[in-house]
């Protein structure tokens, strides 16, 4: 066993581990660790506790020291130099012509590297950009070409919802989400109401997911034949959460009675057929309606 703390050096970043040593160190304290990128300044978000090295991705890295006041200033000044940086390199992208958007710039803690964040439609041609930045900065420069995913978790707004972004308040990572967990919760896929600011399609989608997998496997599919207290009838509807199944069930002169009924007063007599080539049918409709959803909020996006 070994003993570890978690680390985040940009607001809901992701947490990278790192050997406390012999340092006493608790969660909201600031360190200065050793990375990949250099030396940085960060705030630890979990506090010591062991895990087994079989857990661990080598190499484990130590903390250098505990954040000192000095530590504190230097990372506050690199803060109010990047809002400099910023205007500098947007009159530089101005200048040269280039498609692209600045979204963010960030300075390493040492100040040996400055990181600029953008997003463009496409490949951007940045070499002369590149050069001008280091003529005024005198140091490392990287250009980082984001998503429109990663633009948004920056930019910190406010969802429809009305509450914060979920990337920019809790959410580390991204996870996949797919149109047909709109269709699972039975919402309209009207791209204004099932996208994000960003164009894709909610991450709050992927929240109740796993419930709505849960009560489908229970529930019959529309269209299957099934017998009811009042007979045999088809599946018209069915209401997921509440469990409900509305079925057409025939009566003796040949009208169809439609009523609802409880899954537990129901049972599958008969899948509708064509049922794999219906699937596969839904899942090859299913990509198309998430690209014309996407090009379409696209679209409306760039008309704003």
């Amino acid at each position: 066993m070994i003993t570890i703390i978690g680390v985040r050096f940009r607001h809901v970043g992701k947490i990278y581990y790192f050997h406390p040593g012999r340092l006493q160190i608790d969660k909201g304290e600031y360190v200065i660790v050793e990375t990949a990128r250099g030396v940085e300044y960060g705030l630890v978000v979990t506090g010591p506790r062991l895990v087994s090295e079989e857990d661990i991705v080598s190499p484990l890295r130590t903390v250098i020291r505990k954040a000192t006041e000095q530590d504190t200033e230097t990372f506050q000044r690199n803060r109010a130099l990047e809002k400099n940086a910023f205007s500098v390199c947007q009159e530089k992208i101005a200048k040269h012509n280039l498609d692209m958007n600045l979204i963010d710039v960030e300075y390493t803690f040492d100040a040996n590297k400055i990181l600029f964040y953008f997003t463009a439609d496409g490949r951007v041609d940045f070499r002369e950009l590149v050069k001008d930045l280091a003529a005024v900065f005198r140091t490392r420069i990287e250009l980082r070409q984001i998503g429109v995913r990663d633009e948004t978790k920056m930019s910190c707004g406010i969802g429809i919802c009305g509450r914060k972004f979920c990337c920019s308040s809790f959410l580390t990572d991204f996870a996949p989400v797919s149109i047909k967990m709109a269709k699972d919760q039975n919402l309209s896929l009207n791209p204004t109401k099932i996208s994000g600011t960003c164009g894709r399609l909610m991450c709050c989608l992927k929240y109740e997911e796993s419930a709505y997998e849960e009560l489908n496997k229970k529930l019959p599919d529309e269209g299957d034949i099934v017998q009811t207290p009042d007979g045999a009838g088809e599946v018209l509807h069915i209401n997921v959460l509440r469990q409900l199944i509305k079925v057409g069930v025939k009566q003796e002169k040949g009208d169809v009675a439609i009523a609802e009924y409880n899954l537990s007063d129901i049972k599958i007599l008969q899948h509708k057929k064509g049922r794999k080539a219906n699937q596969e049918m839904m899942d090859q409709e299913e990509q198309r309606q998430l690209k014309e959803l996407e090009k379409e909020f696209h679209e409306q996006r760039k008309n704003r």
